[in-house]
């Protein structure tokens, strides 16, 4: 089934948003949830994962420090937090399922995605 995300918006830069993704009528499965972001004129481009499986997370270094996933315990959803957003940050939101259940070296590929959300705008300008 495909997932469901939910926040995203048009906020300040160095202000914060928290995107959501959920399995709608049923819990997320214990794949690897992946995380990408598409920017105008720019190819879509992974930048975390969330193993539910093991609870460890993986970032790029563009969102290091600043974008931290989470879930809830009941495995309802993942959760992306984001904080001291930049203009450059502006960009579809995407969340996707992937195959396996840790994220290794596989994570950054879409390929490895079976189910993905619908997308969200998340927009940083003054």
């Amino acid at each position: 089934l495909p997932l469901v995300q939910s926040g995203g918006g048009l906020v300040e830069p160095g202000a914060s948003l928290k995107l959501s993704c959920a399995r709608p009528g049923d819990n997320l499965y214990y794949f690897a949830i992946g995380w990408f972001r598409q920017a105008p004129g720019k190819e879509r481009e992974a930048i975390a994962c969330l193993s539910i499986i093991e609870d460890r997370t993986h970032y790029v270094d563009s969102v290091k420090g600043r974008f931290f996933l989470s879930r809830d315990t009941d495995r309802l959803q993942v959760f992306l937090q984001m904080d001291s957003l930049k203009p450059e940050d502006t960009a579809v939101y995407y969340c996707a399922e992937g195959r396996r259940e840790a994220c290794e070296n596989w994570w950054p590929d879409m390929p490895a995605y079976d189910y993905w959300g619908q997308g969200i705008q998340v927009t940083v300008s003054s």
